[in-house]
């Protein structure tokens, strides 16, 4: 029998875990997996809150009937229409054909549009109201956070925010479930990776979600992916917060491209530039090696990035113009920006990041270096500068902080 997971009294974790899964929306790698967490109240009424993925459908419905049997499903909480949480609604509909699916107006068209569902749909509006029995749920839109229709569940007598996408994570679930029983060290940066691949675009929605909810006395948060926070809920809203105001830790992620050498040599005298100036939380990318997703995350977890690129075809590096168009559409801000390049019978690399840089709301160090070909011992020195002047507008934001 599948194993449901007892949160409160009557209220049961029926997620599953996904470690079979490699991409993730067809993009983002998942070398730690992904949970798609489902959550049951058993009361004179029962209420599912979200579904799984649909090739998780037959474990999905063995952990419902390991907590109710053989009663009927009364309603069906639909938080958020992406495919990997409404992808067995279809299929729970013909196990519990009288179910009632609740959502908002905008869940409506998503409902037909997926799967032709026209029926059984029981349309709530901002603070609406759904009496189970002990248990009574009121529900709160949140716009794109990080679709158009999602909302938020709020279970008033345990005091649970079912939070849909936000405040979750990638990374399958370790045996535990809830953040004291699992390492949220391993999860950290999956956590991050989702927020800023995934919801990051959204930032002023999810600040506008965490204002909207801060009059709710919340006790335990349990997202759609990854661990529900139980003993301190309040530190993935803390996350969320300061990720979503675009606020850094003191910190430099380098991004470079090479072909044959000569851009990481520059690379390894900006690394040791900033390496003599008391900074040791440094990250280096070689954007061919390591995925986009990883690049973002990181981007988005420090306050310096500096970008290394050579020329290719009188353009900018593919890889790196694809991190630069990724970083545009996310919208990232406030932070310094380093340049650094080379070019061979053509120029167009530096002169590409210089637009992104002009384009964007950065904070650009002196000296950009481009070196022709190979660079020489000026341009390594150079490139040390950029190193040292990069920690040292580090450092004067941290003294004005």
């Amino acid at each position: 029998m599948e194993l449901s997971v007892k949160i409160k009294e009557g209220i049961h974790w029926i997620g599953v875990n996904d470690r079979s899964t490699d991409i993730f929306e067809g993009m983002w790698p998942l070398p730690k997996g992904v949970s798609y967490n489902s959550y049951i109240i058993d009361d004179d009424k029962v209420a599912i809150l979200d579904t799984v993925k649909h090739n998780s459908y037959e474990r999905f419905l063995g952990k419902i009937k390991s907590v109710i049997g053989d009663k009927k499903v009364d309603y069906l909480i639909v938080n958020h229409m992406e495919p990997d949480h409404s992808g067995s609604i279809k299929l729970l509909l013909n196990e519990y054909p009288e179910m009632k699916i609740i959502g908002n107006k905008k869940t409506v068209g998503f409902l037909e549009n997926f799967f032709g569902i026209t029926s059984n749909i029981e349309v709530v509006d901002d603070a609406g109201v759904l009496n189970l029995g002990r248990h009574k749920l009121t529900f709160h839109l949140t716009p794109m956070v990080h679709w158009p229709e999602t909302m938020v569940t709020y279970e008033t007598t345990e005091k649970i925010l079912f939070s849909a996408d936000a405040f979750g994570g990638f990374g399958a679930l370790t045996g535990g479930i809830f953040d004291d029983e699992v390492d949220i060290a391993y999860f950290e940066d999956e956590i991050l990776r989702y927020f800023s691949n995934i919801v990051g675009k959204y930032c002023v929605m999810v600040q506008k979600a965490i204002q909207k909810l801060q009059g709710i006395d919340i006790q335990i948060i349990a997202p759609t992916h990854g661990p529900i926070w139980r003993s301190d809920p309040a530190s993935i809203i803390k996350r969320y917060d300061r990720w979503s105001k675009h606020e850094a830790e003191a910190g430099v992620v380098i991004v470079y491209a090479s072909m044959y050498g000569n851009t990481e040599t520059m690379m390894e005298a900006v690394a040791r530039g900033m390496a003599e100036h008391d900074i040791n939380r440094i990250r280096i990318h070689d954007v061919s090696r390591t995925h986009v997703s990883y690049l973002i995350r990181d981007a988005w977890r420090f306050k310096a990035l500096i970008l290394g690129s050579p020329t290719y075809d009188t353009r900018l590096f593919p890889l790196m113009d694809q991190f630069i168009k990724f970083l545009k559409h996310k919208q990232l801000k406030n932070r310094i920006l380093g340049l650094f390049g080379t070019y061979g019978w053509s120029g167009g690399g530096v002169s590409t990041l210089k637009e992104f840089a002009e384009e964007g709301n950065w904070d650009l160090v002196d000296p950009i270096v481009e070196a022709h070909c190979s660079p020489t011992d000026e341009d390594l020195n150079q490139c040390f500068t950029l190193g040292k002047r990069t920690i040292e507008k580090i450092k004067s934001y941290e003294t004005c902080g």
